[in-house]
C-alpha cells in the first residue's frame, strides 16, 4: 500500500470515526428528540456511503466494482433523504412530519433506492481501462428518477435551511448560520473535488475522500444542536478520547502487510469503535442518573423544608403555651404539674432548636441565607456567650474559662454578630460542654497572622480519625456522639462552617484521639486598618 493510499484511508477513517461518535453521542443523550434521531440517521448513512464510496475506488475491477458503484448511489439516495429530513426537523425535539413525507416521500425514496441496485439505473459496464477498471457504464431509464429525486431533496433542504436561518430569532440565528455555513462548505468541496476537478482536469483521486468533505456539515450541525441544548457538552470530552483511541487503532490497519493482519486490525478497529460508543453511552447514562438524583434531592429538600416549617410552627406554639404556663401567665400551677410543664418546655425548646438548625442548613445549601454585616467587638461577644453557657457547665461540674490576648488588643470585626454568636461561638461552647463528662473548657481569643483566632479546648471524649471525616458535614455524627449527646442533630457544625466561610474564615478541629479532648478553632480575617 502506497503512502498516498495510507493517507487516503487515514483521512476517511478519521472522518468515519468522527461522524459515528458524534452521531451516537447526540442520539444517546436524548433519543426522544426528533432532531437528535435525524442527525443520527444522517451520520449512519454518511458512514455507509463513505465506506462504499472509498471501497469502489480501491477495488475498481470486475463485477464487484460494479456492485460497489451501485451501492454508492443507493446510499447517496438515502443520504439526500436524511439530509432533507434533518433540515426539516432541526431544532425541534418533537417534530411531526407532514403526511406527504410519510406516505409519499419515503415510499418514493425507497423505490428509487431499490432501482439503483438494478439495471434500470446502471445497466452494464460499457468501457474498461487497461487495468480492467470501470471507465463508463450504460445508464438505464430510471437514472433520471435518481438524479431528479436527489437534486430536489438537496435543493429543498438548503432552501428550507436558508428560510429557517432568516426567520430565526436573533439569539438562535447563530446556530442556524453555523449549520448553513457547514452545509455550504460541504457542498462546495463536493462540487470542486468530486465534479469540477474530475471533469475538467480528468483527476478522480479526490473522489474517494468524500467522507472528509462531509465533516464541515457534520461538525457545524453538531455545534448547532449543542447551541439548542439538545446534547450535553460534558460528554464530548469522553467522545474525543474515544475518537483518539479509535484513530490510533485505525493506523494499524494502514501498515498491515498481509490479509490476516488486515482482518485482525480491522476487527480491532471495529471493536474499539464500538467500545468507544459504549463508553460514551455509559457516560451519558451516568450524567442522566446524576441529574435525576439532583432532582430527587431537590424535591426531598423542598419537602423537608415544608415539613420543617410546619413542625417549627407547631413547636413555637407549644413552646409559647408551656412558657405561659411555667411563668404563671394563666395562673399558678399546681405543684404536681410544674415538673411536667418545665420538662415539656425544655423539650419543646430543644426540638425547636433542632428543627431551626435543619431549616437553616437547608437555606444555606440553597444560597438564600443573608448576613447583616456591621462592626462589633468579638471579645465582648465571646465573653457574653461564655457567660450564657456558664450555668450549663456548672451543672456538670466543669470549669469554664475565657482568656484573650489582653485588654489593649482590638477585636473589632465586621460581620453578622447574631449568626457568629449563636451558631458559631455558642455552638462550639455548647458542644464542648455536651461532650465533656468532667474536667475543664478553655475558650480563648487572640490575634495571630492577620486573623482573629477563636478556640474552644476541652478535656472531653475527643475525636477519632474516622469521626474527623464526618465533622462539619450535613447531618454528620461521630460514632458515639448521639450516645453522649442524645439531642445532637448533626447540623450544628455544618451551619457553623458555612457561616465562617461566608465571613472569609476557616474552622477546623484538633484532637489526639478518643478520650483525649479536642480543640475547635475558628479564624476570621482582621479588617484592614484594625
Amino acid at each position: 500500500m502506497q503512502l498516498s493510499s495510507h493517507l487516503d484511508l487515514l483521512f476517511v477513517g478519521i472522518a468515519v470515526a468522527s461522524m459515528g461518535l458524534l452521531g451516537f453521542v447526540i442520539v444517546f443523550n436524548n433519543a426522544r428528540s426528533t432532531t437528535n434521531r435525524s442527525f443520527f440517521y444522517f451520520a449512519i448513512i454518511s458512514i455507509f456511503w463513505s465506506i462504499v464510496n472509498y471501497s469502489y475506488y480501491q477495488f475498481p475491477n470486475g463485477n464487484f466494482a460494479f456492485l460497489l458503484l451501485r451501492g454508492v448511489i443507493f446510499f447517496a439516495t438515502w443520504h439526500a433523504f436524511t439530509f432533507f429530513h434533518l433540515t426539516s426537523a432541526f431544532p425541534d425535539d418533537n417534530y411531526h412530519q407532514p403526511w406527504w413525507h410519510t406516505y409519499i416521500l419515503i415510499p418514493i425514496t425507497g423505490v428509487v433506492s431499490v432501482l439503483t441496485l438494478t439495471p434500470y439505473v446502471f445497466e452494464r459496464v460499457t468501457s474498461v481501462g487497461t487495468g480492467n477498471e470501470i471507465i463508463a457504464v450504460q445508464t438505464g431509464p430510471a437514472v433520471a428518477f435518481f438524479g431528479t429525486l436527489v437534486s430536489l431533496l438537496v435543493i429543498f433542504a438548503i432552501l428550507k435551511l436558508i428560510r429557517k436561518t432568516i426567520q430565526a430569532p436573533k439569539k438562535q440565528r447563530q446556530a442556524y448560520s453555523m449549520m448553513l455555513t457547514g452545509t455550504i462548505i460541504t457542498f462546495v468541496l463536493l462540487l470542486i473535488f468530486n465534479l469540477f476537478i474530475p471533469v475538467i482536469f480528468n483527476n478522480s483521486s479526490f473522489i474517494p475522500l468524500g467522507a472528509i468533505f462531509l465533516l464541515p456539515f457534520v461538525v457545524a450541525t453538531s455545534y448547532a444542536i449543542y447551541r439548542h441544548h439538545l446534547f450535553n457538552l460534558k460528554v464530548v470530552t469522553t467522545a474525543f478520547l474515544g475518537f483518539m483511541v479509535t484513530v490510533f487503532t485505525f493506523i494499524n490497519v494502514l501498515y498491515s502487510t498481509s490479509v490476516s493482519e488486515i482482518v485482525i486490525n480491522i476487527t480491532a478497529f471495529a471493536v474499539v469503535l464500538i467500545g468507544s460508543v459504549r463508553i460514551v453511552q455509559d457516560t451519558l447514562n451516568l450524567e442522566k442518573l446524576a441529574e435525576e438524583l439532583k432532582e430527587i434531592n431537590e424535591r426531598q429538600e423542598g419537602l423537608i423544608h415544608f415539613i420543617g416549617h410546619e413542625v417549627k410552627g407547631f413547636l413555637t406554639k407549644d413552646t409559647g403555651a408551656f412558657a405561659a404556663l411555667s411563668e404563671g401567665d394563666l395562673g399558678a400551677l399546681p405543684d404536681a404539674l410544674r415538673p411536667f410543664v418545665d420538662r415539656a418546655l425544655a423539650q419543646s425548646r430543644e426540638n425547636l432548636v433542632a428543627v431551626t438548625d435543619i431549616l437553616k442548613a437547608s437555606n444555606q445549601k440553597k444560597g438564600t441565607t443573608e448576613y447583616k454585616k456591621e462592626p462589633f467587638d468579638l471579645a465582648q461577644l465571646a465573653a457574653e456567650e461564655v457567660e450564657k453557657a456558664r450555668s450549663s457547665a456548672e451543672e456538670k461540674g466543669l470549669d469554664l474559662s475565657f482568656v484573650t490576648d489582653g485588654s489593649d488588643a482590638s477585636f473589632v470585626f465586621v460581620g453578622d454578630k447574631g449568626e457568629i454568636g449563636d451558631h458559631v461561638f455558642r455552638n462550639l461552647i455548647d458542644n464542648a460542654i455536651n461532650y465533656t463528662p468532667s474536667g475543664s473548657i478553655v475558650v480563648s481569643l487572640k490575634r495571630e497572622s492577620g486573623n482573629f483566632v477563636f478556640a474552644v479546648k476541652d478535656t472531653g471524649v475527643g475525636i477519632t480519625g474516622e469521626d474527623k471525616k464526618r465533622l462539619f458535614t450535613e447531618g454528620g455524627h461521630g460514632r458515639n456522639s448521639q450516645r453522649v449527646n442524645t439531642h445532637s442533630t448533626g447540623y450544628g457544625l455544618f451551619i457553623a462552617k458555612n457561616i465562617v466561610i461566608a465571613h472569609g474564615g476557616t474552622i477546623y478541629a484538633e484532637s489526639e484521639g478518643e478520650g483525649k479532648g479536642s480543640t475547635f478553632v475558628v479564624t476570621l480575617p482582621i479588617p484592614a486598618g484594625k
